[in-house]
C-alpha cells in the first residue's frame, strides 16, 4: 500500500491533466498521472509526422470498411485521417448510447486530444463569466475574470500563444508571440467590413504554435500536420510542454495503460482516499492512493468516472452529487453555420506555407451596442482564405500539356468561415450511467442525451444573415450560406456536467474547482464549466488548472485538505 500511495494522483494527461501534473510537481508532490491509453513518446511516438502523403496506403485517406466498422463517429473530425487514425478510439471498442444525435470525439493515448487538437487559445472576458447571472440561463460563475486573468498570463507565458494586441472588451490580450499574419484576401475583407460594421473586428487568430523559439520548442515550419504530432515541439501537446517539465523535476510516476473505474470515498473520514484503476492489458484491478485526486479525464469521462463512483451509501447517485447536477448541463459549441465565397482580385499575389490558423471576428451580437430580440448570447466567425492549387484539377475539363500547365498556375481566391456559436446550458442535456451495457473492460457505458435547442437555432439564422452582409460589403461572389447538419460533440468542446457554482445545491464545485462535497478532489477540466462563451475553451481549463493547484497546495500546508 505504501508504494501505491502518492501526495496527488491526477486522472488523465491531457490539455488540463498534464498542467495539473505539471503544477503539482513543481510545487515538490509525489504525482501519479493515470491514463487510460498507451505510452506515446514525444517524437519518437510520432510514427507518421514526417510521411508524405504517397508514403500512405491510401494516400491518407481511410477505406469506407474502416469508417464503417471501426471508425464511424471519429471520422466526423477534420483530424481525422490515415496519418492520425491511430491517435483515435475504435468506436467498435468504445461504446455508448447516443438519445439524440452526438458525436464523440475521443482520443485515448498519452497526452490525449492535446496533440489533435486545433490549438486555437482565446481568454473569456468579464461579460462571458457575468453572462450567467445577467440574464439567468445557467447558473452565476463563483469566479471573474479578474480571478483568472492573471492565470491566464501564467500559461500562455508558458504555453506559447501567438497572436496580436487588438484592446479588444470582447476577446482580451494575453501574453503573445508574434502573430500568424493575414493574407492578401484577408485583409482586404478586414478593412471592408470593420469601415461598414464599426463594431466588428477581423483579427489574426490566435493558436497554441510558437512562431519563434520558445522554452526549447519551435518554432513552427507551417507544415500544417500538427494532428500527427509536432516533432519540432511548436505546436502545443503534454509530452513536449506539461509532462516534460513534469518529468524533469522527478516527482511524476506516469502510469499508461490503466482506466480508471471509480474514485475510492472514506465514510468516515468524508474524504476521498484513492482511485480503482483497471489494466488495460490485464484487466487486474489495482488501488493508489493520494492526499488529493484531480480529475481531468475530459468531460464525458470525468462524468463517468464520477457516476460510478456510486458504491457508498453518501453518495449513491454519483461522487460529491449533492445537487443531483453531475452528468448535467452537457453542453458544446455550435458549428453548424458555414458559408463561402469567390474573389476575383488579387490575383497578382499570392502566400508562403501552411498556416495552423487563420483569421476570426470575435463576438459582435448582444455586445456593446448590439442588442438583439430572437436569441441571447453570440458568436464568432472563424475561416481562412486561400487561393486554389493543382488538385482543382481533379474536378475541371481538361486535358495534355496545356490543362497541366494551367494547373501549375495558381487558381482563384476562395474564403471559408464557419460560426462558433454559444451553447446555453439546459439540465436535460446529460449523460447518464448506463450499467446494462459494458465496454470490454468492464465499465459501464454512457446514455448521452443532448440537443441544440430554441436559442441556438435563432443564432444561426442570424450568422447567415451577418455573414452574408459582411461578405457582399467586400466585393465577394457565389457566396453560399448553409447548414452543416452536424450535431453537438462535432465541435468537440464537450463542456458541463460537474459544473462550478456559488450553490453546493445547484452545482458541484466552488471558485477553485473544488467539491463542494469532499474537499480534497477538484475537477479542474470542461466538466466544471458553467457556460460556454463562444471562445475555444482550453487555454480557460489551462488557467483554471493552474490556479486550482496552486490554491490546493496552500490549503494542504495549511492542513486544510
Amino acid at each position: 500500500m505504501k508504494k501505491r500511495t502518492y501526495d496527488a494522483i491526477v486522472i488523465g494527461s491531457g490539455i488540463s491533466g498534464g498542467w495539473a501534473a505539471k503544477e503539482f510537481c513543481e510545487k515538490g508532490l509525489k504525482t501519479l498521472v493515470l491514463e487510460r491509453g498507451p505510452k506515446l513518446d514525444h517524437i519518437t511516438g510520432y510514427k507518421t509526422a514526417l510521411t508524405p502523403i504517397w508514403g500512405f496506403q491510401h494516400h491518407n485517406r481511410i477505406t469506407a470498411q474502416e469508417k464503417n466498422t471501426d471508425y464511424n463517429v471519429q471520422s466526423v473530425c477534420y483530424a481525422f485521417n490515415e496519418g492520425t487514425k491511430h491517435l483515435f478510439v475504435k468506436d467498435s471498442e468504445n461504446p455508448y448510447q447516443q438519445k439524440k444525435p452526438f458525436e464523440w470525439i475521443r482520443g485515448y493515448h498519452v497526452g490525449g486530444k492535446s496533440l489533435m487538437w486545433a490549438r486555437q487559445c482565446y481568454r473569456w472576458s468579464p461579460m462571458d463569466f457575468e453572462s450567467n447571472l445577467k440574464d439567468g440561463h445557467g447558473t452565476d460563475w463563483p469566479i471573474r475574470y479578474e480571478d483568472i486573468a492573471p492565470w491566464y498570463s501564467y500559461v500562455e507565458r508558458f504555453a506559447g500563444i501567438n497572436g496580436s494586441k487588438e484592446g479588444l472588451a470582447e476577446l482580451p490580450d494575453g501574453e503573445f508571440l508574434p502573430p500568424i499574419q493575414l493574407n492578401a484576401l484577408e485583409k482586404h475583407l478586414k478593412s471592408n467590413i470593420e469601415k461598414a460594421f464599426p463594431g466588428r473586428k477581423l483579427i489574426p487568430g490566435r493558436s497554441a504554435n510558437v512562431t519563434q523559439a520558445h522554452n526549447g520548442r519551435g518554432p513552427c515550419q507551417y507544415r500544417n500536420l500538427c494532428h500527427r504530432g509536432c516533432p519540432f515541439s511548436a505546436a502545443f501537446a503534454s509530452q513536449a510542454t506539461t509532462l516534460a517539465a513534469a518529468a524533469n523535476t522527478g516527482n511524476m510516476t506516469l502510469r499508461p495503460d490503466s482506466i480508471v473505474h471509480s474514485i475510492i470515498y472514506d465514510e468516515k473520514k468524508g474524504r476521498a482516499k484513492g482511485v480503482r484503476v483497471i489494466d488495460a492489458n490485464t484487466k487486474e484491478t489495482t488501488e493508489y492512493y493520494a492526499k488529493v485526486i484531480f480529475i481531468n479525464a475530459g468531460t464525458l469521462n470525468s462524468a463517468l468516472i464520477m457516476l460510478n463512483s456510486n458504491d457508498t451509501a453518501r453518495f449513491s447517485k454519483g461522487l460529491g452529487n449533492d445537487s443531483d447536477t453531475l452528468g448535467r448541463h452537457l453542453m458544446d459549441h455550435n458549428y453548424r453555420g458555414r458559408a463561402s465565397a469567390s474573389f476575383d482580385g488579387l490575383q497578382d499575389v499570392y502566400y508562403k506555407g501552411r498556416r495552423p490558423v487563420g483569421f476570426i471576428i470575435p463576438r459582435f451580437r448582444n455586445f456593446g451596442a448590439d442588442k438583439q430580440s430572437s436569441f441571447t448570447r453570440g458568436y464568432a466567425v472563424i475561416g481562412e482564405a486561400g487561393r486554389g492549387d493543382w488538385s482543382r484539377g481533379t474536378y475541371q475539363d481538361g486535358f495534355g500539356a496545356d490543362f497541366k500547365t494551367a494547373m501549375t498556375k495558381p487558381g482563384p481566391w476562395h474564403i471559408g468561415v464557419v460560426a462558433m456559436a454559444e451553447m446555453l446550458p439546459h439540465a436535460d442535456n446529460r449523460v447518464t450511467l448506463n450499467t446494462n451495457i459494458r465496454d470490454k473492460w468492464g465499465m459501464p457505458t454512457l446514455d448521452i442525451d443532448c440537443q441544440f435547442r430554441e436559442n441556438e437555432e435563432a443564432m444561426l439564422k442570424d450568422v447567415f444573415t451577418s455573414v452574408s452582409e459582411m461578405f457582399e460589403k467586400a466585393g465577394l461572389k457565389d457566396i453560399n450560406t448553409y447548414d452543416s447538419g452536424e450535431s453537438p460533440g462535432r465541435g468537440i468542446h464537450e463542456m458541463g456536467t460537474a459544473r462550478m457554482g456559488r450553490d453546493p445545491k445547484t452545482s458541484m464545485l466552488n471558485g477553485f474547482n473544488q467539491m463542494h462535497a469532499i474537499k480534497n478532489v477538484f475537477v479542474t477540466d470542461g466538466s466544471s464549466m458553467a457556460s460556454t462563451a463562444w471562445q475555444n475553451p482550453s487555454v480557460t481549463y489551462m488557467a483554471l488548472t493552474a490556479r486550482a493547484v496552486d490554491y490546493c497546495v496552500k490549503e494542504m500546508k495549511k492542513g486544510n485538505i
